[in-house]
C-alpha cells in the first residue's frame, strides 16, 4: 500500500490483461495518429522548431500516465500552455533560437516543481475552487490570439513578430491588397479537405490526411518563385536530452510565468481527467494528478520537452478508442517515436500555409460555443468571470489574464459563501401522523412564536460569513424585538474561531436583554470544535441540544409567562 502510494502505476498495473493491452494499443495508435500533427502545429504556436512538440508528445505522456491518477488521461501538448509559453519567453528572446529553446526548457522545470510542490502538500483540493468558466474564458481569448499570430502564415503578409492583438490586425487590413495567392490557397486547400475528412470520414486521421493534401499542392507551384514556405525536415531520432538554465538570473527572470503555466496546466488537467472520469466511473485523486504533472515536466525538461498537460481532444478519443489502463498512453507515445523515424523526412515537404491552415482548425475546436452562450445565459457571476478573462487574455499579459481570472473566480466564490441562507422556520404540526416538522415560513406560512425565532444557517460560520449572520441576529432583534434564537446547525457545515467568537458576543448581548442564543443539531465535527475551543462552555452546556423537540421544550419553560397568557399564535404543542 505505501508502495502504490510513491508508484501509484502499482495499483493498475495488475489490472493489465491480454483484452486489456490489446484494446489499448488499438487506442494508443489512434492516439498516435492524431498527435501527429498536434505536436508540429502545437510546437509552431509555442515559437518552437516542429519537432519540440513531437517531443514533448514522447516524453510527458508515459510520465504522466505512470505517476498520475487517470486512466484515461492523455498528456503531452496543447494549445493554451503553447501560447502562455510563447507570450511569456518571447519577450526575453527570440522564437526559435537556441535560448529561446533553452528558456523554455526552463519554464517547463520551474513548472513542473511548483506541481509536483502543489501535489506533495496535498493542495489538489484547491483546483474546486477555481471555476471551469476561467479555462473556457481564457481558450476563447487563445484561441483569437492563435488565429491572430497564424494569420500571416495563412494570406503570405509581413507582420512584425512581437505585435499586439490590435496591432497585428492592423497590419494584416493594410496589406490586403497584397495577400499571396499561392500561399492563401495552400492554407484555404488543407482547411477545406480537413474539415471534408472531418464530415464525411470522421474515423480518419483528418488533420493527417489535410497536411498530405497541402504538401502535394506545394509540390505542383515552385515554392521558391511562388513564396510559399516550408517547414523544413524534423529530425528522425529520439528525444536528445537537454539542459533546462538553472543561472538565478534566469530562474528569477522566468519564475512568475512559470507559476502561471504550471497554474494552468493543473486546472486543465484535472478538469479533463474529471470530465472523463464522469464517463468511465473512476475516481480521481486530485493530489495524485498534480505530481503526475510535475513529474512529467520535470523529466520533459531534461528531454527536450516545453511543458504539457492534458489534452481534451487526445483523451476523449482515448476514451472511446476503448482504452482500458494507462498503458495506452504509453503506446501511444511508443508508437509515435516509431511513425516520427520513419516519417520524419517527409516533413521537408511540408508547407508553412498548410500547417496555418490545420491551426485555424485547432484554434476553433478550442472556443467552447455551447458553453459559452449556457453561461451568458443563465449566470451573471459566471458570465463576469468569463468576459473579463476573455478580454484580459487579448489585451494583457496571458500570465496575467490567468491569475485575473482565477482570482475573480475566488472573489466570487468566497462572496457566494460569505452570505449565507438564513431562513426562519416555523412549526408545521401533522395532525394525521401526529408530529411536528420545521418549516421554512418563505415555503409555507406557519403560525411563529413572538419570543423565540428559529433560524437555520445553511454555510458555514466563519470569518467571511460572520458580518452577515450577525447583522440577521440584530434584525431580529432590534426590528422584531425577540431575544430568544434557535440556531438550528444541521447545515451548518464548519466553525471557525471568528464565528465562535462572534456567536458568544451576540449571546451575551441578548443575554442582557433577556433572552440568549440556543442550538440543536450542530453536526460533529462542528461540535467537537466548539467543545474544544470552550465555545460551549462560555455559552453554556443548557444552551446545546441533540434535538429540535428537546430544545423547544427546554426554551418554552423559560419564555415570558404573561406574554404565553395572551398570545393567540399557540406555535408550539406545550402552548396548549
Amino acid at each position: 500500500m505505501l508502495l502504490a502510494r510513491f508508484f501509484p502505476f502499482l495499483s493498475w498495473f495488475r489490472l493489465v490483461t491480454k483484452d486489456t493491452i490489446k484494446a489499448d494499443l488499438i487506442a494508443g495508435f489512434t492516439g498516435a495518429v492524431i498527435v501527429l500533427p498536434q505536436g508540429v502545429a502545437f510546437a509552431a504556436i509555442a515559437g518552437l522548431p516542429p519537432e519540440y512538440g513531437l517531443y514533448t508528445a514522447m516524453i510527458t505522456p508515459i510520465v504522466a500516465a505512470l505517476f498520475g491518477s487517470s486512466r484515461h488521461l492523455i498528456s503531452g501538448p496543447t494549445t493554451a500552455i503553447s501560447i502562455v509559453l510563447f507570450t511569456t519567453v518571447s519577450q526575453h528572446a527570440e522564437p526559435g533560437s537556441p535560448e529561446f529553446i533553452s528558456l523554455v526548457l526552463t519554464v517547463t522545470f520551474l513548472a513542473g516543481v511548483y506541481q509536483l510542490g502543489f501535489g506533495l502538500a496535498r493542495l489538489g483540493s484547491l483546483v474546486n475552487f477555481v471555476s471551469h468558466t476561467v479555462i473556457i474564458g481564457f481558450t476563447a481569448g487563445a484561441a483569437l490570439l492563435i488565429v491572430t499570430s497564424q494569420i500571416k502564415h495563412v494570406l503570405g503578409v509581413e507582420v512584425p513578430r512581437g505585435e499586439s492583438f490590435i496591432h497585428t490586425w492592423g497590419d494584416v487590413f493594410s496589406q490586403l491588397g497584397s495577400i499571396n495567392e499561392y500561399v492563401f490557397f495552400i492554407a484555404t486547400a488543407t482547411l477545406i479537405v480537413a474539415l471534408m475528412m472531418k464530415r464525411y470520414l470522421p474515423r480518419l486521421p483528418n488533420l493527417l490526411i489535410a497536411l498530405v493534401a497541402g504538401s502535394f499542392l506545394a509540390l505542383m507551384f515552385n515554392t521558391q518563385e511562388t513564396g510559399i514556405m516550408l517547414v523544413g525536415e524534423i529530425p528522425a531520432h529520439l528525444p536528445p536530452l537537454s539542459m533546462p538554465d538553472f543561472s538565478f538570473a534566469t530562474i528569477k527572470q522566468l519564475a512568475p510565468g512559470a507559476f502561471a503555466v504550471a497554474l494552468l496546466g493543473l486546472i486543465e488537467a484535472v478538469s479533463i481527467s474529471r470530465a472523463v472520469a464522469a464517463k468511465s466511473n473512476q475516481r480521481i485523486d486530485s493530489n495524485q494528478e498534480f505530481v503526475g504533472q510535475g513529474l512529467s515536466n520535470i523529466v520533459g525538461s531534461f528531454f527536450s520537452s516545453y511543458a504539457g498537460s492534458g489534452s481534451f481532444t487526445r483523451s476523449g478519443i482515448n476514451y472511446t478508442a476503448g482504452a482500458k489502463t494507462p498503458m495506452s498512453a504509453i503506446f501511444a507515445a511508443v508508437m509515435l517515436m516509431l511513425i516520427v523515424v520513419l516519417i520524419a523526412p517527409l516533413t521537408a515537404y511540408l508547407p508553412v500555409a498548410a500547417m496555418g491552415g490545420v491551426i485555424l482548425i485547432v484554434a476553433y475546436n478550442l472556443i467552447e460555443f455551447k458553453h459559452i452562450r449556457l453561461i451568458l445565459k443563465n449566470s451573471k457571476s459566471e458570465s463576469s468571470i468569463l468576459i473579463t478573462t476573455f478580454l484580459a487574455t487579448l489585451f494583457l499579459d496571458l500570465e496575467f489574464a490567468i491569475y485575473m481570472g482565477v482570482l475573480l473566480s475566488l472573489v466570487l466564490f468566497l462572496a457566494k459563501t460569505s452570505t449565507p441562507n438564513i431562513p426562519t422556520l416555523g412549526i408545521d404540526f401533522d395532525e394525521v401522523e401526529n408530529k411536528r416538522t420545521l418549516v421554512n415560513i418563505q415555503k409555507k406560512p406557519v403560525k411563529q412564536c413572538p419570543q423565540l425565532k428559529i433560524i437555520r444557517v445553511d454555510m458555514s460560520v466563519y470569518f467571511g460569513s460572520l458580518n452577515h449572520i450577525q447583522n440577521r441576529i440584530h434584525k431580529i432583534s432590534e426590528n422584531e424585538r425577540i431575544y430568544t434564537i434557535l440556531i438550528i446547525g444541521s447545515r451548518m457545515n464548519f466553525l471557525d474561531l471568528s464565528g465562535a467568537e462572534m456567536l458568544v458576543q451576540e449571546h451575551r448581548r441578548l443575554k442582557k436583554l433577556g433572552g440568549g442564543l440556543y442550538f440543536c443539531d450542530l453536526n460533529g465535527e462542528v461540535y467537537e470544535f466548539a467543545a474544544r475551543t470552550c465555545f460551549i462552555s462560555h455559552i453554556g452546556n443548557h444552551h446545546f441540544f441533540d434535538s429540535k423537540k428537546e430544545a423547544i421544550s427546554a426554551i418554552y419553560h423559560i419564555l415570558d409567562r404573561d406574554i404565553c397568557q395572551t398570545c393567540q399564535q399557540l406555535a408550539f404543542r406545550e402552548c396548549n
